[in-house]
Formats: structure tokens, C-alpha cells, sequence
């Protein structure tokens, strides 16, 4: 009948063919919005953090500088609230005032010793974020030695010494 053995395909077969064909460029479609779209977000949280998270070497400086401040203030806190609470024992409380007196020398010397006096830039402009670091690191270190006298210790620690009891 004129037809090539070949070309059997049915026009159902065909529809169906050709709504696979749709279905699959529909699908790559649909993916490529996707990656788009996930791509558009990860932009605008790069951008948005960018905003929010940038800084300059100054402003990093400054703020490691004020979260020292921020410790420091807490150490005098602590410092202050021993003194009131042992005030009665004046023993104690000189030798308080000596040994935070010779920790103030200490942490100097230790951050000297860490960063030696050398030559204006040596360090870079990170250095002085790096030193506020080290600083409030010494100092939080401190702070915790020292809270042992305001919150005290387990009773029948035979080395407690000055220390109150809880």
C-alpha cells in the first residue's frame, strides 16, 4: 500500500512521543529557573552580607578593641565586688592589691613578649586587632581566676586558703 515497513509508528505513539519531548524541555526549563533562582539568593546573601559583615581593617581594630574595654570593665567589676565582700580581711586584701597589681605588669609583659617592639608596620595593620585579642584573652583569663573568691569553694577542700566556702 505505498507505506515503508519501517515507518510503523502510530499517531498515538507519536503524541505521546512528542508530550515526552514537551515534558522533558518543560522539565529542563523549570530546572534552569530553579538553579536561577537558587542562584539570584545565593547572590543576594553575598550581597546582603557584604553590606552587613564588611569592614575595614579599622573598624575590626576598633571593635577588638572594644570587646578588651568590654572585659576589662567585667575584671574591675569582679575586682571591686572581692574587695567588698573580703573587706574585713585586710591581710587578704592587700595581698589582693599586690597580686593584681604584679598581674597588670605580667599581662603587659606577656603581650610585649608576644609582640616585640619592632619597626612602625612590622606587624601589619592587623596588629593592633591581634594585640586587643590577646589582651581581652589575658584578661577574661583573669577574670575567671578571680571569680573562684566570689562564688567559692566545695567545703572540705583542704587548699582552699583565702577562698570562701560554698
Amino acid at each position: 500500500c505505498g507505506q515503508s515497513p519501517q515507518n510503523t509508528t502510530t499517531k498515538s505513539e507519536t503524541l505521546r512521543n512528542g508530550g515526552r519531548e514537551k515534558s522533558l524541555k518543560l522539565f529542563k526549563i523549570v530546572k534552569k529557573t530553579e538553579n536561577m533562582k537558587n542562584a539570584f539568593k545565593i547572590l543576594i546573601l553575598a550581597f546582603i552580607s557584604n553590606i552587613s559583615f564588611g569592614q575595614t581593617q579599622s573598624e575590626m581594630n576598633q571593635d577588638a578593641n572594644n570587646k578588651f574595654i568590654k572585659a576589662d570593665k567585667e575584671l574591675n567589676a569582679v575586682y571591686n565586688k572581692i574587695l567588698k565582700e573580703y573587706s574585713s580581711d585586710k591581710e587578704f586584701i592587700k595581698n589582693l592589691k599586690m597580686a593584681q597589681k604584679f598581674w597588670i605588669q605580667f599581662r603587659d609583659a606577656e603581650i610585649k613578649m608576644k609582640y616585640p617592639d619592632r619597626e612602625v608596620g612590622y606587624y601589619g595593620s592587623i596588629q593592633p586587632m591581634c594585640w586587643s585579642f590577646y589582651k581581652t584573652e589575658l584578661t577574661e583569663e583573669r577574670t575567671k581566676k578571680l571569680k573562684i573568691w566570689l562564688i567559692g569553694i566545695e567545703e572540705g577542700d583542704n587548699c582552699s586558703g583565702s577562698v570562701k566556702t560554698k
